[in-house]
């Protein structure tokens, strides 16, 4: 085996396949830092798998970190932002926006997207993916037909996992339709909560079809500014009451942003106790809330990740939105994502890594550690550590599948 030093990790140019080419042979990767792991370490590559772990004597080989999992995405939306006809300036106008370009979808326009965005975070280093998809009727929308198809497609890529989003108000008439679909594909069943009337009663019946057909839960829930959303409320109490605790993920709480923090932290503790997740959506959140025309936005509507994680939540983070009626910015590139919720959340970036690799992974039944004998799947950076990456977002990225480097970010992208 042959010592690799921090060039030949570049992702674009004819070196790139060098290590590649090495690694089915055997490679040693020198002087690195790992993610959760103190000191310097050497790593050996062989047939696709990690045959050795060490500490190293050998400094300046780069940082290591695993690769990642986007808990939060909507692939039926995405790349549709330069066919908006003006910025969102809320998060219903986006809502509605939204639906009258859904009104010209088609299966060739939703794989090209939807496709497009599985490449992008494929070679931006994720390998596992929940994807919400609006669901309004009783028939299953187009996109659920497409993006089943693309999650065969990309199996042993991105591990594409579907969750149906219906408002609330619609589950008594449509929900026991949806939830039969949703088994059937063993997808997760979702539902949009914001300030519903008679909330308990109709959220009980959504907690009923879960039961009924043995689906995990995932929520939008209180996004918006309105002290009075307290939909999170219902579904703790709701998930405390049943004992499901690992299988009801709440995403957004924008609103718990604006209620008074004693109450907040009561809250907190319960769901940690009934084992609810968080899913905290920085970008189309901090973008969209209190979003307006010719003034300066004043309030993030940031779910309170510090607070969750202390009364014991699992706390995971998001790319939601991206290029959108919600969010025209992004890439699929998770990386960029939590740098962003590192500076407007203050994020401590060792402590809070496995927000979008590990903890998402384990709700999805996954792992995504680097350990001797496990998969040669990690992510290479050309930095000293976690702190230096954030630093220098244009750092030269190597993401490892295999034993084998990716091909340059857009090389062979679907489109």
């Amino acid at each position: 085996m042959r010592n690799v030093g921090p060039t030949p990790f570049a992702t674009t140019g004819p070196v790139a396949s060098q290590p590649a080419t090495a690694g089915r042979a055997g490679l040693h990767l020198a002087g690195l830092r790992l993610a959760g792991r103190d000191r310097h370490w050497d790593i050996a590559v062989e047939d696709g798998r990690i045959a050795g772990l060490s500490p190293s004597a050998e400094k300046g080989g780069g940082f290591v970190m695993p690769l990642l999992a986007d808990i939060h995405t909507h692939l039926d939306k995405t790349f549709t932002a330069s066919r908006m006809p003006e910025r969102a300036t809320s998060l219903f106008h986006a809502i509605e926006m939204m639906k009258a370009d859904a009104a010209g979808w088609d299966e060739a326009d939703l794989r090209r997207r939807a496709g497009q965005a599985l490449s992008r975070a494929y070679r931006h280093g994720t390998a596992l993916m929940r994807s919400h998809l609006d669901w309004y009727g009783a028939e299953p929308p187009t996109a659920w037909h497409v993006l089943r198809e693309l999650a065969g497609e990309w199996q042993g890529r991105v591990r594409l996992q579907l969750a149906s989003l219906t408002p609330l108000d619609l589950f008594a008439d449509i929900g026991e339709a949806v939830a039969r679909e949703v088994k059937a594909a063993r997808a997760v069943l979702g539902a949009f909560i914001y300030r519903n009337d008679d909330l308990a009663s109709k959220l009980g019946h959504v907690f009923d079809l879960a039961e009924r057909h043995d689906l995990e839960l995932d929520f939008h829930v209180d996004e918006g500014l309105d002290t009075d959303a307290r939909g999170i409320d219902a579904i703790v109490a709701e998930t405390a009451r049943r004992g499901l605790a690992g299988r009801v993920l709440c995403g957004h709480g924008c609103a718990l942003s604006m209620r008074d923090p004693g109450e907040v932290g009561d809250l907190l503790r319960h769901a940690a106790e009934a084992g609810v997740g968080l899913t905290v959506l920085p970008g189309c959140n901090s973008y969209l809330q209190d979003a307006g025309t010719g003034r300066t936005p004043r309030l993030r509507g940031l779910a309170p990740m510090h607070e969750a994680r202390a009364a014991g939540m699992k706390v995971m983070i998001g790319s939601d939105n991206v290029r959108d009626g919600f969010f025209p910015y992004g890439d699929y590139d998770l990386c960029d994502m939590f740098r962003g919720a590192a500076l407007l959340g203050h994020l401590q970036p060792d402590a809070w890594l496995d927000a979008i690799s590990e903890t998402p992974a384990n709700w999805m039944g996954s792992s995504l550690r680097v350990s001797e004998g496990g998969p040669a799947d990690f992510i290479w950076l050309d930095a000293d550590d976690l702190t230096d990456a954030i630093s220098r977002p244009r750092a030269a990225r190597a993401v490892w599948r295999d034993g084998r480097i990716l091909a340059d970010h857009h090389q062979g992208e679907q489109t």
